[in-house]
């Protein structure tokens, strides 16, 4: 058995690894890459392997870095099934062709103002790719062995990261490969935690969080503070927003600080993300997966005004009022939030507000690192607005909460492969596995193929 990381190594971003069993192909994960220009050039780069000579894809959740490159994988061949849980296959569902039509609209903007060096410029896939990638799902109850390929077996458990993520385990009869995907948090305020695993012989463990540990203080403090100032000085707090699973959890805490009168009950709140509403509705259909019940899924659904159109999202950037906008995307690597940071960056009275992990290349990475002017649409803005972040809201278990859910292991499996983190957090990790645990882990290259005995 062959393991191959085509991505997630030294990055966030782009998670692919490709198992050979001997008899099988198969790929898990299938994400794009994002961030810097040279991890984004990957995208355009031929597939490492002929995408027709892949038996099956395995998903551990919808997120773009781990499904995004699929609709590329079928319209250059791909033709097996893509395995995911029933809530995974929901959100790609959303996901994937609302991608096609970001990148459709991307190029087709920068045609007009010229600004590609393209000419022209070019979709990566469009939502008909997408729309087509869809056909290829084939979704899998969690906690129930399912055959994938030819002599293999996919296990998922829940991970707890956002709705439908899973933790799978491939069994060829010989032995296990556990792929943790992404991690959720031990005490979420909405999803559930992580199952926890006993044994395998083999663990791909992610890393964002490898070299810190979340804050300990209630996010909602500072939430309801940095509205609370920004409106006070009669200004606009735009929240860029993952539209999976951090959107949700910024509703649910407004809908909580307004619940306790600690920002006013009448200060308009805005949801400007498609997706975002089209997935905060599967919260109720996947009951479940999360700790919401009836009421509070009904509360987090009401908590913003949603904005279904272009032109609704064009008003809003008229508007010289307090408010707070929820849009994606999380990294303000594009969406509907870059037309608001246009509007609203270079005004000092509003406040531009990260909740989570912001990958280096990134604009939200540049503008927390203190930029001040950010590039958009091939112009540069200015940045005056206040830039801040809340981290502690992330989905992401941290480092103490990795080695605790790694804690329940029964035995050390014979090899950890620390993945799905910058450079720093991996390492870190890696280290602090060995020195606690004294697990042989390694932390793998691009590319880089190992043999799994």
């Amino acid at each position: 058995m062959k393991l191959k990381f085509l991505g997630a190594t030294g990055t966030v971003t782009g998670s692919k690894y490709l198992l050979n069993t001997g008899s099988a192909t198969i790929l898990i994960d299938c994400g794009l890459f994002q961030g810097y220009k040279q991890l984004r050039l990957r995208n355009w780069e031929e597939f490492p392997v002929a995408p027709d000579s892949i038996d099956a894809v395995v998903l551990t959740h919808a997120h773009l870095d781990h499904s995004g490159y699929l609709p590329l994988l079928v319209r250059e061949g791909f033709r097996g099934k893509i395995y995911c849980s029933e809530a995974t296959y929901d959100l790609c569902k959303i996901l994937l062709p609302d991608s096609g039509r970001l990148l459709e609209e991307e190029a087709n903007h920068a045609n007009r103002h010229s600004y590609s060096r393209h000419a022209p410029a070019l979709p990566l896939y469009t939502e008909e790719d997408a729309l087509r990638a869809l056909e290829y799902f084939h979704p899998i109850p969690f906690g129930k062995p399912h055959q994938v390929a030819a002599g293999l077996t996919a296990q998922l458990a829940l991970g707890g990261h956002i709705l439908g993520a899973a933790i799978v385990t491939l069994n060829d009869g010989k032995r296990t490969l556990t792929f943790s995907g992404d991690l959720g948090r031990l005490h979420d305020a909405i999803m559930v935690e992580p199952t926890l695993i006993e044994q395998t012989d083999y663990l791909v463990l992610e890393s964002t969080y490898g070299n810190r540990n979340h804050d300990p203080a209630d996010p909602a403090v500072l939430l309801g503070q940095t509205i609370r100032d920004t409106a006070a000085r009669g200004g606009v707090t735009v929240i860029p927003s993952f539209a999976v699973g951090r959107a949700q959890s910024l509703l649910y805490e407004i809908h909580r600080l307004k619940q306790r009168g600690e920002i006013p009950a009448l200060l308009p709140v805005y949801l400007n993300s498609p997706m975002a509403i089209d997935t905060t509705a599967l919260y109720q259909k996947h009951r479940k997966l999360h700790r919401l019940n009836q009421e509070e899924c009904q509360a987090m659904c009401h908590a913003a005004k949603i904005v279904n159109s272009v032109e609704e999202s064009i008003e809003l950037n008229q508007r010289q009022m307090p408010m707070v906008i929820i849009a994606a995307s999380g990294m303000a690597t594009g969406g509907r939030v870059l037309h608001h940071l246009k509007a609203f960056a270079p005004n000092s009275r509003n406040t531009i507000l990260f909740a989570g992990f912001q990958a280096g290349g990134t604009r939200g990475r540049a503008m927390l690192d203190g930029i001040d002017a950010v590039k958009i649409h091939g112009e540069y803005v200015p940045l005056r607005a206040q830039v801040s972040q809340i981290d502690n809201l992330s989905a992401h278990a941290d480092a103490n909460e990795i080695l605790t859910w790694l804690g329940h292991f029964k035995q050390a499996p014979k090899q950890v492969f620390i993945t799905h983190g910058e450079p720093d957090a991996a390492d870190a990790l890696r280290h602090r596995i060995e020195e606690t645990l004294h697990w042989p882990c390694r932390v793998p290259e691009y590319k880089e193929q190992v043999e799994l005995v």
